[in-house]
């Protein structure tokens, strides 16, 4: 169980940090959804899907990058929302 969000002192950076990459993945993810919308509906030419597809895979190589730049497992940047379970 990742633990909640408790902002000391000493780890200020890691945790806005942790709380910052948990917003650009949710971002992302919602982005992924979105561009298969579009490619199921047809909507995107194969050179936008390619285009797309890079740019997604470009976003989580970086906020992986980032979290492991301050220490932080993938896992991390998962927070336990309580009754309303897991944010990613």
């Amino acid at each position: 169980m990742t633990p909640a969000l408790d902002i000391a002192p000493e780890r200020a950076g890691q945790d806005i940090a942790r709380l910052a990459l948990a917003i650009a993945e949710l971002l992302r993810q919602l982005l992924e959804r979105q561009a298969i919308r579009r490619m199921d509906s047809g909507s995107l030419s194969e050179a936008e899907q390619e285009q797309v597809g890079l740019g997604l895979m470009n976003a989580r190589a970086a906020i992986l990058d980032v979290a492991a730049r301050f220490g932080l497992a993938e896992t991390d940047i998962n927070f336990d929302l309580g009754p309303l379970g897991r944010l990613l």
